[in-house]
């Protein structure tokens, strides 16, 4: 088997992943820059090549479009630790194999090499489609989280098509933002995005308000009016709430999909239905369809491409990020100085549950903009139900230690962490795992480099690991400001 070709300015990460290959028999060549790859390419080709995107010179992504121009069929991981839509997208519209967000399982990452060294000779060239058409708020569509990248990775495999798609997830977790994000980076972006509230319409103008009427169809109608499936033509229609759509207009709306073509409210002519829908719902249909409530064959007729949104309490580490956007958004809105969290206060918001989901926590920044009266905002100054958790927080460590007959010092912690890793699996958290050990990684780091003042070079010697070990760990942990970096 021909060698993966690994392309990465950070050293240590083509030597990590050199390493791995080598111990599942897999050789691997390393290239420090896309200039060196495509000078290589003139001679020799890889089994798969595994590129970062940001890297000085060309970037990944421009390595990848050449690539696919002169070897169509050669697979193409991209690997970034900057995990934004547009980023995602791009790699898939230009032909990637698949999309690694660092830092990523070493283990996942060896098995996607493997699986896409095995599809080689499968993929089709892919050089026809189009860049990204820009405009998502930039941090709205950037995650950390499993969950997310899967909806990314949804969103680049759906580029290309029509498919009816439909959005689930709890009130507040962005399922028009995804929508949107689904029409600009389709093939009818420049069409028209047309939004509709199937709860917010009363039950008896909602029929005209898809469909459209023609003027004497009812009274009051003085005039013809166009429907939104008509204001869609050519673009997206995103039908919001589906769940609760009336029981009759499921029918009339089942109809549509399966014939492509509608008649307005009082029309004779029937009028061709040319828009990509998009559906998106709170309720969980499969009950309202066993309830009588949902028709199934609707259910079926939308359930083609399901795309489910985490509740923003599984994604917890996307919450520092989103709080820097809300907060500089409501400054600008209202014209004063942009608010700042003390650690503390920060400690609250990424422990409050947030039942609201995304909508409360850009509610909650706003709010903290218009009656903070300072410019740090401190635990204090959070709303009572995000203070309420100072209160609730771990019982007195005598009380934890009586409660469960644990008194070693070691394993009280253990025992907390196994309460902690509990409370998390009940709440059906992704990634358990990963998420504990990044914060028990973060936490060593932090305490070890507190204590050695900041040296690197005494804190990996403190915790038995090598300095470049730490400095690696200390960037993808973005602990680098509190060390020396002796």
């Amino acid at each position: 088997m021909k060698p993966v070709w690994i392309v990465d300015d950070d050293q240590s990460m083509r030597w990590v992943l050199e390493k791995a290959l080598a111990r599942v028999a897999m050789t691997a060549v390393c290239f420090a820059s896309a200039n060196d790859v495509l000078e290589a390419l003139e001679s020799d080709a890889p089994s798969v090549l595994v590129t970062d995107i940001r890297m000085p010179g060309i970037n990944g992504l421009e390595l990848l479009q050449r690539i696919k121009q002169a070897h169509p069929n050669l697979p193409v991981i991209v690997m970034t630790a900057f995990t934004d839509l547009d980023s995602t997208v791009a790699a898939f519209q230009k032909g990637a194999f698949d999309y690694l967000p660092k830092p990523f399982d070493i283990n996942t990452a060896i098995a996607l090499i493997q699986r896409a060294a095995q599809a080689a000779g499968d993929q089709p060239a892919d050089t026809e489609r189009q860049d990204v058409v820009a405009g998502d708020p930039a941090m709205m569509m950037q995650s950390s989280s499993p969950a997310m990248q899967e909806v990314f990775r949804a969103i680049g495999r759906l580029a290309a098509s029509s498919v009816t798609v439909l959005i689930t997830g709890e009130s507040g977790t962005g399922k028009e933002l995804i929508a949107r994000a689904l029409h600009t980076h389709s093939h009818r972006s420049t069409g028209p995005f047309i939004a509709l509230n199937a709860a917010a319409i009363p039950k008896d103008l909602l029929e005209a308000e898809l469909f459209g009427h023609e003027r004497g169809a009812f009274t009051g109608a003085t005039q013809q009016r166009l429907g939104r499936f008509e204001e869609a033509r050519g673009g997206t229609l995103f039908l919001d709430e589906i769940g609760d759509m009336p029981f009759e207009l499921q029918t009339r709306l089942l109809r549509v999909l399966s014939e492509g073509s509608f008649y307005r409210v009082g029309g004779s002519h029937a009028i061709k239905a040319d828009v990509r829908i998009v559906a998106a719902t709170h309720q969980p249909l499969e009950q309202r369809v066993a309830q009588g409530l949902f028709r199934e064959d609707l259910f079926h007729r939308l359930n083609v491409i399901r795309l489910r949104l985490p509740a923003l309490r599984e994604r917890k580490d996307d919450i520092p990020g989103l709080v820097q956007l809300f907060l500089q958004n409501s400054a600008r809105e209202l014209g004063v100085p942009m608010r700042r969290l003390t650690p503390a206060a920060l400690r609250l918001m990424l422990a409050f549950d947030y039942p609201g989901n995304i909508r409360q926590l850009e509610n909650l920044c706003q709010w903290l903009t218009v009656m903070s009266s300072s410019q740090l905002i401190d635990a204090k100054d959070l709303p009572p139900e995000i203070r309420l958790l100072q209160d609730k927080a771990e019982p007195p460590l005598a009380a934890t230690e009586q409660e469960s007959g644990v008194t070693d010092s070691a394993a009280r912690w253990t025992a907390l962490l196994a309460r902690e890793v509990e409370a998390s699996l009940t709440r059906n958290e992704p990634a358990v795992m990963a998420t504990f050990n990044r914060e028990f990684e973060r936490i060593l780091l932090t305490s070890a480099l507190k204590y050695s003042r900041g040296y690197r070079k005494e804190a990996a010697q403190r915790l038995g690991i090598g300095r470049n070990t730490l400095a690696r760990k200390c960037t993808e942990l973005s602990l680098d400001e509190i060390t020396s970096k002796r």
